[in-house]
Formats: C-alpha cells, sequence, structure tokens
C-alpha cells in the first residue's frame, strides 16, 4: 500500500509540564524536539504501519528545515517537493493530563503551488491524505485542489483532515465546504466542533469523527457506528489525530484506534 501526504512538515518543540505555567515564573518541564506537521504526522504513522508513505510540500532550506526533513525522512518516508526560505516552527506546551496547546508558525509552507507538483508523484498511491490546514490558505489551497486532481486521475482516493474549527469558521464554513465538494473526497476525518462547524457532516461519502477518549464515529452510506477508544495513559495528545488517520487509511478502525493509543502513550507527533 501506498499513501501520499500533503501539506506541512514543521519542527515540533513540545514541552511537557509538571505543573501549569505560573505568569512570571518558572516551572519544571520536560522538552522534546522533531519532525511535526499534520501532513508529515501522518506519513511517518503510515510508514510505521507497513504503508510507503510520501509526503509532499515546501520546506525551508534552513536548519529547522533540515532538521525536520531528515528526522521524517529517518521514518521511512519519501519526502518530495521544493526547498528554500524559512522553515515553520510549532511550540506544544502540554499539561500535566496530556492536553495540549500550540503556537504555530508554518513558515513556508503555505507557499506550495500547484506548479510546484509532478503528476508522477501520485501515481501507484491508494490514498492522497490532504490537511484541511492546507485548504485555508494561498496558494498551497490551489495545489492541494490540484493534487486531488493527480491523485483521482492516478486512480487514488482522497480524504481530507478538517484541521481546525476556529479557522474553518473564519475562512466561512460554507466557502470551505465548496472547496470540499471540489476536492472530492472518499473520506474525512474531523473532530465534533469540526464537524459542526460544516453543519454537522462532511460532504464526501464517509466521515470520521474522532472523539479523543470517547473513540470514534464512522459514518458511511448512512450508517453510523460508534467505537470505543482503547484504555491509554495520556502522556501527550499532540498528534493522536494524526496517527487515527494513518490507522485508519492503512488498516480501518480498529487499527486507527490502537495507532492513537499508541501515540498519546508518550512525547511526540511521530513514532
Amino acid at each position: 500500500m501506498r499513501i501520499c501526504t500533503l501539506g506541512d512538515l514543521l519542527l515540533d518543540v513540545i514541552v511537557r509540564m509538571e505543573r501549569p505555567l505560573v505568569p512570571g515564573d518558572d516551572v519544571v518541564a520536560s522538552t522534546r524536539t522533531g519532525p511535526g506537521g499534520q501532513a508529515a504526522n501522518v506519513a511517518a504513522w503510515a510508514a510505521e504501519l507497513g504503508a510507503e508513505a510520501v509526503f509532499v510540500g515546501r520546506r525551508g532550506d534552513d536548519e529547522a528545515g533540515r532538521l525536520a526533513s531528515g528526522a521524517l525522512t529517518s521514518h521511512g518516508v519519501e519526502v518530495l517537493g521544493p526547498v528554500g526560505g524559512r522553515n515553520g516552527v510549532v511550540v506544544s506546551l502540554v499539561d500535566p493530563d496530556g492536553t495540549r496547546s500550540m503556537a504555530s508558525d508554518r513558515g513556508v509552507a503555505p507557499e506550495l503551488r500547484d506548479s510546484d507538483l509532478d503528476p508522477a508523484w501520485f501515481e501507484g498511491s491508494e490514498w492522497l491524505h490532504i490537511a484541511g490546514y492546507s485548504l485555508l490558505r494561498e496558494p498551497i489551497a490551489e495545489a492541494s485542489l490540484a493534487a486531488a486532481a493527480h491523485a483521482r486521475a492516478a486512480g487514488a482516493k482522497v480524504s481530507v483532515d478538517l484541521s481546525t474549527s476556529t479557522a474553518i469558521a473564519s475562512y466561512g464554513p460554507d466557502r470551505f465546504a465548496a472547496l470540499l465538494r471540489r476536492i472530492e473526497p472518499h473520506l474525512v476525518f474531523g473532530t465534533q466542533d469540526e464537524l459542526e462547524a460544516l453543519g454537522g457532516a462532511a460532504p464526501a461519502p464517509e466521515w470520521v469523527t474522532k472523539r479523543g477518549a470517547a473513540g470514534i464515529t464512522v459514518c458511511s452510506d448512512g450508517s453510523r457506528h460508534e467505537l470505543p477508544a482503547p484504555g491509554a495513559d495520556a502522556v501527550d495528545t499532540t498528534g493522536a489525530g494524526d496517527a487515527l488517520a494513518a490507522g485508519f487509511l492503512v488498516g480501518g478502525a480498529a487499527l486507527a484506534l490502537a495507532t492513537a493509543a499508541r501515540c498519546i502513550a508518550k512525547m511526540g507527533a511521530m513514532p
């Protein structure tokens, strides 16, 4: 199985605190630096689960970009796309209960253009997975539409993760839904808040509602199935939804839930 993803490759700085931040004072924390970005995370987990994984995106030629690209490659992912400029960096603050808050700088990632793409990159893939963040900025939104067309022409299915309810609300739910219809996804992933931002359903034959510790709901062809999450001690929830998406694309709902549980049991968004 070959899975291609399109979106951001960022440098993640994860800070797990022993207690909540105190303004003007210090708290003890554990830190980790590594590659991140929603599309890159999905590719890394797909490779970990045995798929041939390809990431497509623009990344920087600075130290952050070289670190992120080298680390993603070490996970067995083929990294494609133009290089140049300043790479994005995300700081993820993780509370003692595993809840995380992020400060995101996407760097050059949104500058990916449709002219940067080679249709051959998508040949042989069963899935193209597009991060919803890639639909909210130009020119990467047009690149996403072009990639979806290349993928469908090559016989691949297209999946989209909605990514963010607040940005969908700011962008305009109707406008965002119109973009999704142009992409024609076979499968959409989203949290309850993200799906509600679109009116409660996605314009796709199948969608997966991510419900955190409660598990997932899978809606397909008019049917609805709720599946509980396996028990796990949450160390860091960063990337759990990306691990879940990779598992679902590779092996379905059961593998999706098991992979998400693996992700939250450690620090970091990648295997």
